[in-house]
């Protein structure tokens, strides 16, 4: 199906196991809160004063970092290989999948981070924790109760567009096949559903919804879950007659009243059924996550700090450390003398080759609406 790649979304995910949000102890895998403390102690400032300066430029750089982040953790553990512009082996990088692309938005925020880093602390501060202290920041200032963000984490190697289906859930698969993915992350179903809250900030792309509007299946020309007024939105944004150039930048916002404020609006948006992506009204509809989407609209204090500390454990996935990988001078390209380590490489990448689901777009059943949960 050709919709396959195109509506792949972003998810978060939450961990019940609670970090300590004024902890300096160790974390999952060596990672340490105030990793930095003795080695460069502005580090997390110079991010902060980054994001914040901004963010006051334009508030959106928030759900886009948390994209970047999701699809870099989700794809050979957070190691900021999302990040880069080439690898050795000269293979298509994770950025050239069309579920990143055009699509990601706040790299050139990263990239002066880093910048101010390396003037500050030349070769100490990894483009990872760069990355994961910015995603931190940038949801901070869009809502979520401070937190603290471990560090220790070394950049990657390889990065292959290749892999990013078989790692990223897909707009509207199965709610079932999304969970076992984020099993085999170390995650669970109620955290998928906590972190896919970050939705209630940024927009999301025609690609991803307007088939709902569009030969939906071959019953229903339109998703019969939407309402007149949601269909007339999508059909309006997405199927004007301009070019498909145009098109393809054409966003909606997932939700018209604070598109750049974090609150559980979004959750009670769903019990209205006025979901933009199909997967996200999906967890109103099935009864395994239905619950929880209701506990999480009744108590937003409750949600956004569960938000929080899922950050500190979504940061932890798969992660390098130690003398793994490398500590990148810039976030585009691989240090000089790892250019000819393409063995290493390919080494390194085939722990991502064994989630095999199917990239075809599954429709909707209708006594069984189980979805993707996805987040863009």
């Amino acid at each position: 199906m050709e919709g396959g790649a195109r509506m792949i979304v972003t998810i978060f995910i939450v961990c019940s196991i609670f970090l300590p949000l004024a902890s300096a102890k160790l974390g999952p895998q060596g990672l340490r809160v105030g990793f930095y403390e003795n080695s460069c102690p502005q580090a997390e400032q110079i991010v902060a004063e980054v994001v914040s300066e901004a963010y006051r430029k334009d508030p959106g750089v928030a759900a886009g970092f948390l994209r970047i982040f999701f699809h870099d953790c989700f794809v050979y553990g957070c190691d900021a290989s999302i990040l880069l512009d080439s690898i050795p082996s000269g293979e298509k990088v994770e950025k050239d999948s069309p579920a990143n692309g055009k699509f990601l938005r706040g790299l050139e925020v990263i990239d002066t981070a880093k910048a101010r880093l390396e003037s500050e602390c030349p070769g100490i501060v990894s483009c990872a924790d760069t990355l994961s202290f910015a995603t931190r920041d940038g949801s901070v200032l869009a809502g979520v109760p401070q937190y603290n963000m471990p560090g220790g984490r070394r950049d990657g190697l390889v990065s292959r567009a290749a892999d990013i289906i078989s790692n990223v859930p897909l707009a509207n698969a199965p709610i079932q096949q999304i969970a076992e993915l984020f099993v085999k992350k170390g995650l669970t179903q109620e955290e998928m559903v906590v972190l896919t809250g970050a939705h209630s900030i940024g927009v999301a792309h025609c690609q991803n919804f307007a088939y709902r509007v569009n030969k939906y299946n071959d019953t229903f020309q339109t998703d019969p879950k939407l309402d007149d007024a949601d269909s007339a939105n999508i059909k309006s944004a997405c199927q004007r007659q301009v070019s498909n150039e145009e098109i393809e930048k054409t966003t909606l916002p997932f939700d018209t009243h604070t598109p750049f404020k974090m609150n559980a609006g979004f959750y009670t948006n769903l019990f209205k059924g006025t979901g933009l992506i199909e997967s996200d009204q999906a967890m109103a509809l099935d009864p395994r996550t239905r619950p929880i989407v209701g506990r999480l609209a009744e108590d937003e204090g409750k949600w956004l700090n569960q938000f929080a500390r899922a950050m500190s454990r979504l940061a932890a996935v798969d992660v390098k450390t130690g003398s793994e990988g490398e500590i990148r001078k810039q976030c585009r390209s691989v240090n000089l003398e790892n250019k000819g380590n393409t063995g290493i490489a390919q080494n390194l990448g085939k722990t991502n080759s064994d989630n095999n689901f199917d990239s075809s777009r599954t429709l909707i059943q209708a006594s069984i609406p189980i979805q993707a949960i996805p987040l863009a």
